[in-house]
Parts: C-alpha cells; sequence; structure tokens
C-alpha cells in the first residue's frame, strides 16, 4: 500500500498490515459486539455508496452527533471521508440555540444522532436549519430514518466506479472535517483540519507512544473532540483494539471487563479516581491504613528513572506489591499507560499513578494544531513531570518574547471557517498563537504556566496566573472546583464548589448536622476548614499571588448548568457572572476593611 496520506487510508492499512478480528467493539444489550478489520471497511464502503446515492457531493458538510463513543460513529465517519464530504462532529451536550448556529453555520445537509435525547434537540431547530435535508439516528427511534436503511442501500454496488473515482479524487490538502471549538467565551469556531493535518499528526504521534498491535484500549472521551478522535486513527493505525465505554458512570465496570493496555485521560477523571481511593484508604483502619498512607506518600515523592536512588527504589517495590497492586486490579488490571490531554495534569498526580505502575504520559496541543504539539514518551528518557513532553516530529514551536508558545507545522489549521479575521489574528507568519504561556528547558521540554488570556494583572500591577493557584487548590479533597478572580482588583480571591460528597462525610464524622449543599456552606466550621486549605496552599505563592478572600457555591459546576465547556473548562466570564452578589461581596467587604 501507498503512503497513508488520506484519513480513509488508515482503516485500510489496518486491513492489510495488521488485521484484527475486533477491530472495533460496542455494547448493545448487555453485550459487546464487534467488527473486524474486514468488516469495519465493507460498512464504510456501503456507508460511501449509500451516501452518493443521497446526492452527496464533494465538500458537503455531514454533521454527527454522539452521547457515547461507538462502532457506528467511527464508520460513518470514514464512509463521509471517502466521497470527498466533511464530518462536522457537534458536542452533544450543546444547547439548542448551538445546535441551530452550528448546523447553519456549516451548511450541514445531512445528521447522524446517537439517540432519542439528541434527536429531540436537532428536531427542535430542524426548522431553523434550510440547508438539513434529513436526520438518522444509530439507535432505533420511532419517526427517525435509521443508519442501517443506508448500510442496506449501500449494498448494491452498482456505483462502485462512481465511488472509487470520488474517493480517488480525495487529496491530502482536502479539508476533512471542521470542529466547532466549545468556546469559553462567545460563538463557537469552526476550525478546518484537512487530512495532511490530522494524519501528519497520528504519524508523528505514533513515534511517541509505545502502542503494539494486539493492544486493546478504552475509549471514552468525547470523539467529537480532537484528542480522542486524532487517538482513535492512532489506535487503528497501530493495530489496537478499540472498545467504547458505556458510559461515563459505567467506566469502573468496563475497565474491569475490557482490561485495557492503554486509554486516554483528562486530568479531572485522574483527580476523581485518586480521590476514590484515597476515601476508600482514609475508612481503613490500624496497620492497613497506615500502610496505605505510606505507600501514597512514597508515591507522591516519585521521579522516573530510578532518580530517588535504591532505597527508595527498594520501598516502591514494596508498596507497589502491598497497596498499588491493588489500584491496578481496580483498573482492569492490564493498564499500561494512560495519555492526558485537554488540561493541565497536577505533578502529584502524575506522581503517585507513576508510582503505582500506572504511568500518565501528558501531552499537549488544541484543537487548531490537530491537537498534538508536545507529549511525553517514557521511553528513552522522554519523560519529565511537570513538563507537557518535546515536541513531536516535523512541528516547529518557538516561544515569543512575552512569553506566549507558538507552533508552526503540518499539523496548524488551514483556518477558522468563513472567518478570515479571527484567521488572521492567531495564524501571523506562519506561526500559530496558542494563547498558552510556557517555556522550553535544557532538555527540550515544553512546560505549560498559565492561558495568556486567562492571566490578569492586579491593581498593584502584579501579574497573576490563576491555572497554577486553582490546580494547587484542586488538590484539597474539600475543593471539587475553583476559579481565581482579580483581575484589577487590589488582591486575589476564588470561588469555590466545594466537594460535597466528601463534605458531608467529614461533617459526620465531625458530628455537625448535614443540611442542604446551600446550608453546609453557611456553617462557620465548614468556611473555617476550608479556609486552613486555601492557607495551606497559599503557603506556595508569592505575597501578591495569595488568596485572601474566598466564597463557597451551592451548585455543582456542570456543562448543563453553563459553568463549563464540554471539555470540562472554566466558563470564567458565566461563572462570574452567575455569582456576581459573590464577587461584589468578595470586593465590596475588602474595600471597607
Amino acid at each position: 500500500m501507498q503512503n497513508i496520506t488520506r484519513l480513509f487510508d488508515i482503516p485500510r492499512y489496518q486491513a492489510q498490515h495488521c488485521r484484527l478480528d475486533a477491530a472495533m467493539v460496542t455494547k448493545y444489550d448487555g453485550e459487546w459486539k464487534s467488527v473486524s478489520s474486514e468488516q469495519y471497511l465493507e460498512q464504510a464502503d456501503r456507508m460511501s455508496r449509500a451516501l452518493l446515492r443521497l446526492g452527496v457531493q464533494a465538500n458537503d458538510k455531514i454533521a454527527m452527533i454522539s452521547m457515547t463513543n461507538r462502532t457506528e460513529w467511527s464508520v460513518t465517519d470514514t464512509g463521509i471521508l471517502q466521497v470527498g464530504a466533511q464530518n462536522v462532529p457537534i458536542y452533544p451536550t450543546i444547547s439548542e440555540e448551538d445546535y441551530a448556529y452550528i448546523l447553519n453555520h456549516s451548511e450541514s445537509v445531512y445528521c447522524f444522532v446517537s439517540c432519542q435525547e439528541v434527536y429531540d434537540k436537532v428536531m427542535a431547530v430542524k426548522d431553523q436549519v434550510p440547508s438539513l435535508k434529513e436526520v438518522y439516528s444509530f439507535d432505533e427511534i420511532p419517526g427517525c430514518r435509521n443508519w442501517k436503511e443506508l448500510l442496506k442501500d449501500g449494498e448494491d454496488t452498482g456505483n462502485q466506479e462512481a465511488f472509487e473515482a470520488r474517493r480517488a479524487a480525495v487529496t491530502p490538502e482536502d479539508l476533512a472535517t471542521l470542529i466547532y471549538t466549545s468556546g469559553t467565551t462567545g460563538r463557537p469556531k469552526g476550525v478546518m483540519l484537512t487530512h495532511n493535518n490530522v494524519v501528519s499528526n497520528v504519524l508523528a504521534s505514533k513515534e511517541r507512544v509505545p502502542f503494539e498491535y494486539g493492544g486493546t484500549a478504552l475509549s471514552f472521551l468525547p470523539v467529537c473532540h480532537i484528542f480522542e478522535r486524532m487517538i482513535l486513527y492512532l489506535y487503528q493505525y497501530c493495530g489496537i483494539s478499540v472498545y467504547f465505554a458505556e458510559s461515563l458512570e459505567t467506566i469502573s465496570d468496563n475497565l474491569k471487563e475490557v482490561k485495557p493496555n492503554v486509554m486516554t485521560v483528562v486530568p479531572r477523571l485522574l483527580e476523581k479516581v485518586y480521590d476514590r481511593i484515597i476515601a476508600k484508604g482514609a475508612a481503613l483502619s490500624g496497620v492497613k491504613k497506615a500502610l496505605f498512607f505510606w505507600a501514597v506518600k512514597l508515591g507522591l515523592q516519585y521521579e522516573p528513572y530510578g532518580a530517588n536512588g535504591w532505597w527508595y527504589e527498594t520501598r516502591l517495590k514494596l508498596a507497589r506489591k502491598l497497596i498499588f497492586s491493588k489500584w491496578h486490579e481496580g483498573l482492569g488490571g492490564n493498564l499500561e499507560t494512560m495519555v492526558s490531554g485537554s488540561a493541565a495534569l497536577q505533578s502529584r498526580l502524575a506522581r503517585v499513578f507513576a508510582a503505582a505502575g500506572i504511568p500518565v504520559m501528558e501531552g499537549y496541543g488544541l484543537t487548531e494544531t490537530s491537537p498534538v504539539i508536545s507529549v511525553n514518551d517514557q521511553r528513552n528518557r522522554g519523560w519529565k513531570i511537570g513538563s507537557v513532553g518535546k515536541v513531536i516530529k516535523g512541528v516547529d514551536v518557538v516561544i515569543a518574547e512575552d512569553g506566549e508558545i507558538l507552533c508552526k507545522g503540518p499539523n496548524v489549521m488551514v483556518g477558522y471557517y468563513k472567518d478570515p479575521e479571527k484567521t488572521a489574528e492567531v495564524i501571523q507568519n506562519g506561526y500559530f498563537h496558542t494563547g498558552d504561556i510556557g517555556e522550553l528547558d535544557h532538555e527540550g521540554f515544553l512546560r505549560i504556566t498559565d492561558r495568556k488570556k486567562e492571566m490578569f494583572k492586579t491593581s498593584g500591577g502584579k501579574y497573576v496566573a490563576p491555572q497554577l493557584l486553582e490546580n494547587r487548590l484542586k488538590q484539597s479533597r474539600f475543593i471539587e472546583q475553583v476559579m481565581v478572580l482579580g483581575e484589577g482588583e487590589k488582591m486575589p480571591a476564588a470561588l469555590i464548589q466545594p466537594n460535597f460528597e466528601f463534605l458531608f462525610e467529614w461533617a459526620k464524622r465531625h458530628e455537625i448536622p448535614a443540611g442542604s449543599p446551600a446550608e453546609m456552606i453557611r456553617d462557620p466550621r465548614v468556611v473555617e476548614r476550608i479556609s486552613e486549605e486555601v492557607n495551606q496552599a497559599n503557603e506556595q505563592f508569592g505575597k501578591w499571588e495569595k488568596i485572601k478572600q474566598f466564597r463557597l457555591t451551592p451548585d455543582i459546576w456542570s456543562v448543563d448548568g453553563g459553568h463549563l465547556t464540554p471539555t470540562m473548562k472554566l466558563r470564567r466570564k458565566i461563572i462570574r457572572s452567575l455569582y456576581k452578589d459573590l464577587y461584589e461581596d468578595i470586593y465590596g467587604h475588602y474595600e471597607e476593611r
């Protein structure tokens, strides 16, 4: 086979060079059902022939909205790309208003949905989208056409010649997808990525991951995000069997069933896993509890490549046998590597999971860079905790005078769809301006220090990097989410959403009556206890950076509540607006002192 230059070349490469009986596996009605490499291709080709019969033209846009990752998504994705059309993945959890905006802005002609919930949201706005001809569903939904109709229609090979001609006409420079960034402010922007953008990223990332033919992966991060989508192509290229998790709630069960070798994660998931493990350890007593926390303390001091010396490694070996082996079992027993992206990973999590024998390889990138710019690699001393690894092959990174990370390479997007002005703002002299502040150390490891747009200056002229403070505060078991404030004000402050699950446990142990979340956050004993956590975190920061005031919020910050983007980033302007009274109370109260 010729070189892989287009995304749909990847499953063909798999079928020829690393064939799998279970290329992709999804659970239906309690039973895992797989498709082989050949079956996957056959279904994708049938989808392509059916789309041609529907009149789909090259450069038509076809939207896909799925609540879960599943075989149907990937098959349809390949089917769309093979006819020169573009896949427009949409986050299922966004509002109907945003559905309408993206469908209209992209001028999508067809839409594939996963289930009743998504179908209802699309149908609520369908009349507002004149370009949309039909909606197809993966699940059986009364009144909705099913994707199986297209697979059936595509069995007829009468238009095979036309299909092959269309597929052959697709070039590496052709657009493959429009991905609308969730955005923390304003309307989402449509990121234009070509086949070459993503293929180059797959091939360069392959050199940094220890994926081996015949391994197993568990996929659950949203495939509408370029991180998980690129990884899915990478799994296919490497000959890894992909099992799709049923939901975020079933991850624990699915890990035990699938026993994967690798999975992608976001820091928020690792934080939750770690908190649950610590809660179980805290419930132990006597020698078992002492051993547990001895192992955790040891793990938090971990350094790669035996840097702590033989005595540390001897104790770590014992800790792995007595304690960390149970962590390993809880995550399926076979997990060798986790790849983390989307947000900054706390160093303590990187250390403790590595100590447990499940290293987390943190990477860095954006939708606009397809996405990987850099990634850690455990092999060849290519891993440094606290960094996002070394820049991948073919990509050039420079640090601007103000500290901003600039990136040039085959992975950088063509631009924002129908928005040349915003494109010109971020791509200058061939370099994409990431909006992140960072540094390259003497060994070539990239470190991210903050988001350029999120850094602020106090009225005293001091710069504050909120993410550094937020990540430190979230190490507390009492704190679930936190947003640091203070632009133009005398001092930094914070809005904090407590970890109510842990808070209620703590209250019970201290014989504090458990009321509603709103009542709990007003209890002076709760406020005082969280104040201790804030003061402890403050010790690591300069005087001008310390959190001088905070307020607790009664709500669970969520995507549906508008607090978070679909990739779990803070919507800072919205959060400040939602808690305007708390903001005014913080700074009004401070001024009066």
